[in-house]
């Protein structure tokens, strides 16, 4: 063996086992969101104190699960649910359950494939077989690809669609393109299943289940799984090279400027009603007392970006901001082809003498555009 192959197994077994590490742990927290939601229904429907609690039951477990990441308020409405509306996922929990998970559950589910079956609500075991567009084995073959092939945030996109046929497309398309969840958003809010006319031809899905093979190696670059790992929140962020690299002497670059600048956080995460968003880079000035929100776009300006960035100053003003705080500052960077632009959203912002002095002391568009362009020629 020389020295070429032994780098080319070391690659391949790297390769290999990285992506069964990644399809292993998503698919682990799948199935512990999905039981968490089964065990959560169980107990309004049968638990011995349900009554008691009624609907302060989840407000109740979120704060009795505080140090438990991934188990907030928002995640257990979720989890709850991932199982009403995917209750089929139990007649397939053994396909991805060793035997030393089955025994690490309550007693009372040692074989979940029976108890769990056992539990179901009647009206449940009916909705599993009320989709007529599908065959029993289509079925169970959607549902193990959803927990194989899907992140736990493409699921969570997926639980608002309330048709069932509908819902079904998009786990389709979304396992046979291999999308991102960031696609799979922008396809749902892009109404492509209108488009596509699958609403008037049903009998066409099941014309479109061939799976690939190839597995989303990205899939560990989510927000959930972080919080199940116990990773750091801010490297779950879905970034290109270019934008990591922009940002990172970004930061540096405003850093040195001075003038009373604060770093409070990179890919700040924020939660919005259901849904998570990143904040490229967020300070705090202790000059102009308010905090200066930067979002770079590796692209050309367009609405849609400045409308994100409105949207999160107008966060950080109703659920950040304090009483002595001027209101927050928002800038936007965005590159183009190559012609860098820099624009400042002020979120209204019409006290005339704060817009003179944040004008002083921050930098200027001059200073930004200046940095992009050399940024855009080194990288």
């Amino acid at each position: 063996m020389n020295i070429e192959n032994l780098i080319g197994k070391i690659q391949q077994v790297d390769a290999g086992l990285t992506q069964q590490a990644n399809k292993a742990v998503n698919q682990m927290l799948t199935i512990r969101n999905w039981l968490i939601g089964f065990y959560i229904v169980e107990f309004e429907q049968h638990g011995e104190d349900r009554s008691k609690y009624g609907d302060n039951l989840l407000p109740k477990l979120a704060i009795e699960l505080k140090g438990r990441k991934g188990l907030s308020l928002t995640n257990l409405n979720l989890f709850r649910q991932f199982y009403l509306i995917f209750p089929e996922v139990g007649y397939i929990l053994t396909d991805f359950m060793d035997v030393q998970i089955l025994q690490a559950l309550p007693g009372e589910s040692k074989n979940p494939e029976n108890s769990i079956l056992q539990s179901l609500p009647e009206e449940l075991k009916r909705a599993k077989k009320n989709k007529p567009f599908l065959e029993e084995n289509e079925q169970t073959k959607i549902t193990r690809s959803l927990i194989e092939r899907l992140s736990f945030t493409h699921i969570s996109l997926l639980l608002p669609i309330e048709d069932d046929f509908k819902r079904t497309f998009y786990i389709v398309e979304a396992i046979k393109g291999v999308w991102s969840s960031r696609e799979l958003k922008r396809q749902i809010n892009s109404l492509l299943f209108e488009r596509s006319g699958m609403s008037k031809m049903p009998e066409k899905l099941t014309q479109k289940q061939k799976i690939p093979n190839s597995y989303q190696k990205g899939l560990v670059k989510d927000i959930y799984t972080f919080e199940f790992l116990g990773l750091p929140e801010k490297d779950a962020a879905d970034e290109s090279d270019l934008e990591t690299a922009l940002l990172d002497h970004l930061r540096e670059f405003i850093l040195e400027l001075g003038n009373g600048f604060c770093l409070e956080a990179r890919q700040k995460r924020i939660l919005i009603g259901d849904e998570y968003f990143f904040v490229d880079l967020v300070f705090y000035h202790r000059i102009l007392k308010c905090h200066v929100l930067l979002e770079l776009k590796v692209n050309a300006f367009n609405h849609e970006n400045a409308s994100q960035l409105n949207t999160y100053l107008n966060y950080y003003k109703k659920e950040v901001q304090e009483e002595n705080d001027n209101d927050p500052v928002g800038i936007l960077l965005v590159t183009g082809k190559n012609k860098p632009l820099v624009e400042y959203a002020t979120a209204g912002m019409d006290k005339n003498l704060f817009v003179s002095k944040y004008l002083l002391q921050l930098p200027s568009v001059e200073q930004l555009r200046a940095f992009l362009k050399e940024e855009l020629k080194n990288i």
